[in-house]
């Protein structure tokens, strides 16, 4: 072992605490845990209690914690090759472009890090096809988004949230994005114009509390995107990889976009990998020069990503996650409409909402007591999302957990 894991090791909860709190930005408020192993579904403090991952990092653990066959890959990568810039051509690079479009059936890749870079790419894209293609006139191109979305944490990006806390003391910002209601097909239409390059959207809003649109909406919104020459961009960065119980969640209907942005389970919670993919048309207006990332491409996480959609498909993840997320969401169901507000969910995507009254924050202390880790998203919202390895086993598991700790917190306020 080497002296810098012994250092670490040393380290007790609160050492590893205070350090952070001292040396880091306060941008996130974790939950008082201090994990130090993992291990599909499960992850583990210092003392050995174990937890059910149902946060999944947000659903970038998909194939499992630390998957053997992707670490391995990863492994194997360290040992030849690292980071060599886009300035050259490498086999992995290659090997990962020809993956990725075969597994989403579009042409073209532009590979990057982090799901935000994938948004701010797209956006690029679009903007000049609105240019290039579409012959929209310069530096008038608009882009149509929903309320309550979520696409990261850019400058750019923020500046079109409707979320007031993302937005306080970081203007001013972009220009050129319109917001209508999710899931309302007559506003989108009624926000086109003939300068909309693009309409850009979640096909389901995870990090607003699992907010689904009505029935046909996104069939109804690639029409809509025909109908006026506009591209459609469907953010999968969470849903995508059989998060929903389909490799990507615009297939739950006919709604295949122009472009796609993808990230989190494209690295198996190993290595940051995202991704735009799409039609040639609109991915071939990027010359040399336009766009770029040190790190995009290159050869250990362009190996972590066909590793990780390999064990996908090796495992049948999407098909286990339809399974496992209906029984799951069965089983939530169950649960007292007293305290249980609604079960929204497809796939092993689900959100519990409690009823106002319900003490939240008590709540998501119970789950950690009960050994299960979640956050509250908006809306009184608690989103269930562990890897899709998960077996019947470990979701009923979750459920008796989820109950315990509901039982606690409703018996202590008379529910």
């Amino acid at each position: 072992m080497s002296d810098l894991r012994d250092r670490i090791n040393a380290l007790s909860p609160d050492d590893a605490v205070q350090m952070a709190e001292r040396y880091g930005t306060h941008n996130y408020h974790p939950l008082p845990l201090n994990l130090v192993r993992v291990d599909g579904p499960y992850a583990y403090d210092k003392v050995g209690n174990q937890y059910i991952d149902c946060v999944g990092a947000y659903s970038a653990v998909a194939q499992g914690h630390l998957n053997e066959v992707v670490s391995d890959a990863m492994i194997e990568q360290l040992k030849i090759m690292g980071l060599v810039s886009r300035a050259v051509h490498t086999p992995e690079l290659g090997y990962f472009l020809k993956t990725i479009c075969e597994y989403t059936d579009l042409d073209m890749c532009c590979p990057m890090n982090t799901g935000a870079e994938a948004i701010e790419t797209a956006l690029k894209l679009a903007r000049k096809w609105g240019y290039t293609v579409k012959g929209i006139p310069a530096d008038k191109a608009e882009i149509i988004v929903a309320t309550e979305n979520f696409h990261g944490r850019t400058i750019t990006i923020v500046g079109f949230s409707t979320e007031k806390q993302y937005q306080e003391g970081f203007g001013p910002f972009t220009p050129g994005f319109k917001v209508v209601p999710f899931g309302d097909i007559e506003a989108v239409r009624a926000a086109i114009t003939p300068n909309t390059a693009a309409i850009l959207m979640e096909p389901i809003q995870a990090e607003a509390g699992i907010l689904f649109p009505p029935a046909g909406f996104m069939a109804d919104l690639r029409a809509v995107c025909d109908e006026n020459n506009v591209l459609l961009i469907w953010d999968e960065i969470q849903t995508g990889f059989g998060r929903t119980g389909k490799r990507f969640a615009w297939q739950h209907e006919d709604a295949k976009p122009d472009m796609m942005t993808l990230a989190k389970a494209l690295g198996a919670g190993l290595y940051p990998v995202s991704a735009v993919v799409g039609r040639r048309e609109v991915m071939e207006v990027f010359k040399p020069g336009d766009h770029g990332s040190t790190f995009g491409g290159n050869p250990i996480g362009a190996i972590v990503g066909i590793a990780a959609i390999e064990e996908m498909e090796r495992e049948g993840l999407v098909d286990n996650s339809r399974a496992m997320g209906d029984r799951l969401k069965s089983e939530f169901l169950k649960f007292d409409d007293r305290v249980i507000e609604e079960v929204r969910g497809r796939g092993l995507l689900v959100g519990l909402e409690v009823h106002e009254g319900i003490d939240t924050k008590r709540l998501t202390a119970a789950f950690l007591e009960n050994g299960v880790i979640t956050k509250e998203t908006r809306h009184r919202t608690f989103r269930f999302a562990p890897p899709l390895t998960v077996d019947e086993s470990v979701v009923m598991e979750i459920v008796a957990r989820v109950k315990r700790a509901l039982d606690s917190v409703t018996a202590t306020a008379g529910v």
